[in-house]
């Protein structure tokens, strides 16, 4: 056997200055550097006294293995991708921090991708994973059924909040709530309300519409649909004007950020809240209940969404865990009452 190369108590091989490779262990192991690998990543298939040797060596070396050589052999790169639409929109934090604590647990890395509400560049972002991730994890997906559909044959995948056959998916119920919104608002004596829609391509956008306008037929009230409006903030102008313009007392409004906004403008165009308008929001992010006055809102197990997502995810990637792959979970949701909701006003 030839003299193993000289290294240095730091795992450099000394001669030539570098970490100490699969290579330098197998020199001075005295087997292929192949035999290394299989004896360090699957040391079943190694005999005791072989495995034994190279482990020595391995400790000697202070080698560390490489984990992206390790990834391209095994197939698995032990990361996931989390796709979000906007990552300024603070629903998606507990999305985010449930992904990231559920994915620790279970010995992956996240990566972290805002697809900044483009269909165009979501799909290049899931292409780009294809061989940097295990799987990704869409939210909000703005792609086409037939995208989704193409990609989750390239790799496991699981969309939060949007539906598509075939796909597993977790749904927060906010239609539901959406319609708990209304009968609380009828029980003020609104009979004119209006929802304040978000991006045309947002699934969850549809059904809530769908759900409310279906509720309200059956309750003998109607709803009149107002926007699109852009998901954040700086919309809740046009959207306030356009609730004021449309002559309605009460809106329910796609999503916390824009009814937030709207509470801005309202005040500053002398509307009092709930005096003259009633406003309900989505999502009880972080703030809403800070807002003057606090905002009447649709609650969701947002981080518990993001939880089972991954769950839902590693089922697929690795089925040897014996977890049953489940198609859809649907998480229940509740509207929570605030001060931004009173009594319809009485026409003068």
């Amino acid at each position: 056997m030839s003299a193993p190369p000289s290294t240095s108590s730091s795992g450099f091989n000394a001669a030539a200055g570098k970490p100490a490779t699969i290579h330098d262990v197998a020199a001075l192991s005295g087997v292929a550097a192949s035999t290394v690998s299989r004896a360090l990543s699957t040391p079943g298939r190694v005999n005791f006294r072989t495995r034994a040797r190279i482990e020595a060596a391995a400790a000697e070396l202070k080698y560390i293995p490489n984990a992206q050589a390790k990834a391209l052999s095994s197939g698995r790169t032990k990361a996931v991708a989390v796709l979000v639409a906007d990552i300024t929109n603070p629903f998606y934090f507990d999305i985010i921090r449930g992904t990231q604590l559920q994915l620790k647990a279970a010995g992956y890395t996240q990566l972290l991708v805002d697809t900044e509400e483009s269909e165009e560049v979501e799909a290049n972002s899931i292409e780009q994973m294809l061989q940097t991730a295990d799987g990704v994890i869409l939210t909000a997906s703005r792609l086409s059924e037939e995208a989704l559909t193409l990609s989750a044959t390239k790799m496991p995948l699981v969309t939060i909040n949007r539906q598509v056959t075939g796909i597993p998916s977790v749904i927060l119920d906010t239609p539901t709530a959406t319609n708990q919104a209304l009968d609380h608002l009828i029980s003020l004596g609104h009979s004119q309300i209006a929802y304040l829609g978000g991006p045309a391509s947002s699934n969850s956008n549809i059904r809530r519409w769908e759900a409310l306008n279906a509720a309200a037929k059956e309750r003998g009230v109607e709803v009149l649909k107002l926007g699109p409006f852009a998901p954040r903030t700086y919309a809740g102008a046009a959207a306030a004007d356009a609730l004021v313009h449309s002559g309605a007392t009460a809106g329910i409004v796609f999503n916390d950020l824009i009814a937030i906004g709207m509470l801005q403008r309202l005040q500053a165009r002398g509307v009092r809240v709930p005096q003259d308008i009633s406003i309900v929001g989505c999502d009880d992010i972080f703030g809403a209940d800070f807002c003057s006055p606090p905002l009447t809102t649709v609650t969701a197990p947002v981080e518990q969404a993001g939880r089972v997502a991954v769950t839902m995810l590693l089922s697929q990637i690795n089925p040897t865990l014996g977890t049953l792959p489940r198609q859809q979970s649907v998480l229940p949701t509740h509207l929570t009452i605030r001060g931004s909701t009173g009594p319809a006003a009485v026409p003068s």
